[in-house]
């Protein structure tokens, strides 16, 4: 991936960490975002040790204006956007769908579903601008099978998948895009020892195994949409 230029959301911890520092060392120049400057200097710093080349760009997706205002900033610098890696994700109580709290399921909404139709509207021209432009969006298993009281989160999962299916088939024709969604499986992060509190972590693979597979996947010429589950053996 020498040369390339890739946007993580999300990438200060767990699936888009390790992926941004995976496409590092692939040869990417990996633009970092997440809401925590301080992590994803770490993440920067890790990526730096490792030879690699990284630039963070500090943004809350949740911000009416902070995805426009990293476009613009990423335009000013780069001519062209190969890869965008959509990591970024909120994952609200788990609860009964009448027990719901609004302003979680809200920010929720916001952050799976409405910055990502943000972030392919403002990245759209520049993806276009790249000899091999890829979109991958990191989904998960509840979104094509809802369970009990997962309700909040599988529902903004399962637009998200529409959402950048939709995109995939109106681009696939008259542009160079291709766009894959990528279900992690059960992997070891944060979020999956909030939803499952009493699990053993080392039961489940690392974020690495994830992010290993998506840099693979990116060296590959799938067929757009593309969709799979990363499972343990990978």
């Amino acid at each position: 991936m020498a040369g390339q230029v890739a946007l993580v959301t999300g990438a200060s911890k767990g699936i888009g960490a390790a992926t941004a520092e995976a496409l590092a060392a692939a040869g990417a120049h990996v633009i970092l975002t997440a809401r925590d400057t301080k992590a994803l200097e770490a993440v920067e710093e890790r990526i730096f040790a490792g030879g690699g080349a990284a630039t963070i760009a500090p943004v809350d997706l949740a911000e009416p204006d902070g995805i426009a205002r990293l476009a613009t900033a990423i335009r000013s610098r780069w001519d062209a956007l190969d890869v965008l890696v959509i990591c970024a994700a909120q994952l609200p109580a788990l609860t009964s769908v009448t027990d719901i709290e609004q302003r979680a399921f809200n920010q929720a909404i916001t952050v799976n579903l409405l910055a990502t139709q943000s972030l392919i509207a403002h990245f759209d021209p520049l993806l276009r601008k790249s000899a091999d432009p890829r979109v991958i969006g990191l989904s998960s298993s509840v979104a094509a099978a809802p369970r009990a009281y997962w309700g909040a989160y599988a529902s903004t999962k399962a637009a998200f998948e529409v959402l950048l299916d939709c995109y995939a088939q109106e681009v696939r024709n008259v542009s160079k895009i291709r766009v894959g969604i990528v279900n992690p499986g059960a992997t070891r992060t944060a979020m999956r020892a909030r939803a499952y509190p009493g699990e053993d972590p080392a039961s489940v693979k690392p974020p690495e195994v994830v992010a290993n597979r998506i840099v693979a996947l990116l060296g590959e010429q799938f067929p757009s949409p593309h969709r799979e589950t990363v499972n343990p053996a990978r």
